[in-house]
């Protein structure tokens, strides 16, 4: 089973699913079938990418955040403020609580610096604080 899982995931998955679902209506499967360290790893991946997407939405909210304050007078600031609070209600709607102990708004913020423009409509942006100025609870809440 493992060499399916290999090669073709979709079809893969779609097997173990209608085990998995046989198995808990009472049928007795082959259990040699059911591949436990993939679905194991699968299990876990799927926090994972949840986790992951959060991190990437906040990283954008971030960054057109940082835009907007770095060039206030710039003719899409209205649009980066406008599209940092969408990243963050989307982050937010995926948010779930386990995931605060494991995102890194440090990290998250440098990944934020790294995307910023060094410079628009041929203003430099001021040099960036050393450390995130958003708490993750600010992220995530409504206050624009």
């Amino acid at each position: 089973m493992s060499d399916l899982y290999e090669e073709d995931i979709v079809l893969w998955s779609e097997r173990q699913g209608e085990l998995l679902r046989r198995r808990a209506e009472g049928e007795l499967v082959n259990e040699a079938e059911l591949d436990w360290p993939n679905i194991a790893e699968e299990i876990e991946s799927v926090g994972n990418e949840q986790r992951f997407a959060v991190e990437s939405l906040l990283v954008q909210a971030i960054v057109h955040r940082l835009k907007a304050e770095a060039w206030p007078a710039c003719r899409d600031m209205e649009t980066w403020r406008a599209d940092s609070i969408r990243f963050r209600g989307d982050a937010a709607s995926r948010f779930v609580p386990s995931m605060r102990q494991r995102i890194d708004l440090n990290r998250i913020y440098s990944r934020a610096l790294r995307a910023m423009p060094r410079a628009v409509d041929g203003l430099t942006a001021p040099p960036p604080v050393p450390d995130c100025p958003y708490t993750l609870d600010w992220l995530l809440g409504e206050e624009p």
